[in-house]
């Protein structure tokens, strides 16, 4: 019996864990060949692979991010190969079943949840080990009337296989991020997220685990991310695998979790900053609101203050960058809400700042209640709200803009040093800038235009030139992180040097005049065609590199030190 198991990724880079787990579970019992393709991919180009495979039994796991392309390709493989099962699993087919089975003739089954055990089971039917009424948590239609049957028992994950043992991906784990699922479940409720439907935290076995973790490091895995909805909610758990993973891991490799920041103790945060190696760990922390009322309506316990603590200290430490989230649009959180919730998080200074829109998943509580809250949606993945009774279609337009702004600016950390002074000095809060600058980007219609990396810092500074602000100081900053970004002396620059060549070489032979007072090159024991060959100098404000207020003369040395300084020591 040829079975298949496929899914689309977001990105070529994406690995799909559950069709790993299905087949580790299935596969001693039956032979399962796996196969992932993106939603870039052409269908007819997807299906043709497909076929060649001539799967009697077809499975793809569908989520939010591929399920149209996924509609696409089903209903082109039916109609060449009608003989073929096609059966559906995941998240976005998991709730509304019925929808989904009498909507679209092409799918045959849909498994519900959890699916090792029902798949299982399905394919014994298949094999004619057991009767149809007897497989669990499955939909279908028999005779026109739409079935479905109760959920197995939740499995024992502490003797799950395995999802890592496969040969075909023993070339990849290098090339691509690697998922590791240690825990399901999740002890919070919250009303936006289908992982508050299933009650309770199940757990892998520990030892397994870390196997399979030394398993994937030893053939190359370099991106490891951990998908348990709260990787910390244990305490002990979250301490035993950040001492394995301190202990164990090998060079170049990162692990990302998503944290509970409100929880995680002051001591285990020390623990992680005093042993963890830099860059080891990335934290992801869904904050997602700061307005009470807002978390209280979608059952999401957050005390900001612990969670501004656990961000501080974390950040203080040096070692771990943190990744924070924001939702617009959930219940009673207008426009004014969120710049507050906005201004409150970027307080904190992540390394990066998500900012997400809700979308209105199948199966949670904020879509059955969304007429209560006056929700409008598209009802297509991926269900993003376009108003609500307090937010409006223009306010969101607006937020897009910052979200827009924030993702070029701050996220892409190119800017670090420009958009501190700006919004720091400039603006009367960081939400201000961030709305103003993209209100007057669209004005200009950029987004369609494109950019490349000198166009953002023109447009920065025409930005602020059109606020009547004085953009010296903010355009010596600019340069820096410019010149902090490129690979080499860049030939031409984006604003007008006054600088000039001659100026250029009478500074740099004072310098080698009197390099005894500039340690930072007397220690890299710099020849004279060595400054010469790495040296750019360019004029900025004394204040950038520690000086009064003032033009002065400032040398960045491309070298793997990347040294900045100023010239008039």
């Amino acid at each position: 019996m040829n079975t298949l198991l496929t899914t689309l990724n977001a990105k070529y880079i994406h690995t799909n864990l559950a069709i790993r787990h299905l087949a580790a579970y299935v596969g001693t019992y039956f032979d399962i060949a796996i196969k992932e393709f993106t939603i870039k991919d052409p269908t007819l180009s997807i299906v043709s692979d497909i076929y060649q495979h001539k799967p009697a039994i077809l499975g793809f796991s569908c989520y939010i991010w591929n399920i149209e392309e996924t509609i696409k390709v089903i209903r082109l493989y039916k109609t060449i190969s009608p003989q073929t099962t096609i059966v559906l699993g995941g998240p976005e087919v998991s709730y509304d079943t019925d929808k989904w089975i009498k909507d679209y003739p092409e799918i045959d089954f849909i498994v519900v949840g959890e699916g090792e055990e029902a798949f299982k089971q399905f394919l014994e039917y298949r094999a004619g080990e057991r009767e149809l009424n007897e497989v669990a948590g499955i939909a279908y239609l028999l005779e026109g009337a739409y079935k479905i049957h109760m959920l197995p028992p939740k499995l024992d994950l502490r003797t799950s296989p395995s999802p890592y043992l496969f040969e075909q991906d023993k070339d990849s784990f290098a090339k691509r991020i690697t998922y590791i699922e240690t825990s399901r479940g999740c002890p919070f409720s919250c009303q936006f997220c289908l992982s508050s439907i299933e009650v309770g935290v199940r757990y892998f076995a520990r030892e397994h685990v870390k196997e399979d973790i030394r398993y994937l490091m030893d053939n190359g895995a370099r991106v490891i991310k951990f998908v348990d909805r709260t990787f910390n909610i244990s305490r002990s758990y979250a301490m035993e695998m950040f001492e394995f993973l301190i202990n164990e891991h090998q060079p170049g490799v990162v692990f990302q979790f998503e944290i509970t920041a409100d929880i995680m103790r002051p001591e285990v945060i020390e623990y992680l900053n005093t042993h963890a190696p830099p860059g080891l760990f990335r934290f992801e922390i869904g904050v997602q609101s700061t307005n009470d009322l807002t978390n209280d309506l979608v059952k999401r316990r957050q005390n900001f203050e612990k969670l501004k603590r656990t961000v501080t200290m974390v950040k203080e430490g040096g070692k771990i960058d943190q990744h924070l989230d924001l939702i617009a649009g959930l219940p009673e959180e207008d426009y004014q809400s969120f710049k507050k919730t906005f201004n409150d998080v970027f307080a904190m200074r992540p390394e990066e700042l998500q900012l997400g829109f809700l979308k209105l998943l199948r199966g949670t509580g904020l879509r059955i209640d969304a007429e209560k809250y006056g929700y409008q949606f598209v009802d297509q993945a991926p269900y993003e709200i376009v108003g609500n009774s307090v937010l409006s279609f223009e306010d969101i337009v607006r937020i897009k803009q910052v979200e827009d702004i924030l993702e070029k600016y701050w996220n892409s950390q190119k800017f670090t040093r420009s958009i501190e002074y700006i919004v720091t000095d400039l603006f009367e809060t960081p939400f201000d800038f961030f709305q103003e600058y993209g209100t007057y980007w669209d004005s200009h219609n950029w987004s369609r235009i494109g950019h490349q990396f000198d166009d953002l810092f023109i447009r920065l500074q025409a930005f602020l030139a059109s606020c009547g602000i004085n953009t010296d100081l903010a355009l010596s900053y600019m340069k820096l992180d410019y010149l902090s970004h490129q690979k080499f002396i860049p030939r031409n620059v984006w604003w007008t040097e006054t600088v000039t060549p001659e100026l250029r070489t009478v500074l740099l032979k004072e310098v080698l005049q009197s390099i005894k007072h500039y340690p930072e090159l007397s220690k890299q024991g710099l020849l004279e065609r060595d400054l010469f060959k790495k040296a750019y100098v360019t004029e900025m404000d004394g204040r950038v590199v520690g000086k009064e207020q003032g033009p002065v003369p400032v040398l960045y040395l491309f070298d793997k030190d990347q040294t900045i300084l100023s010239l008039d020591a």
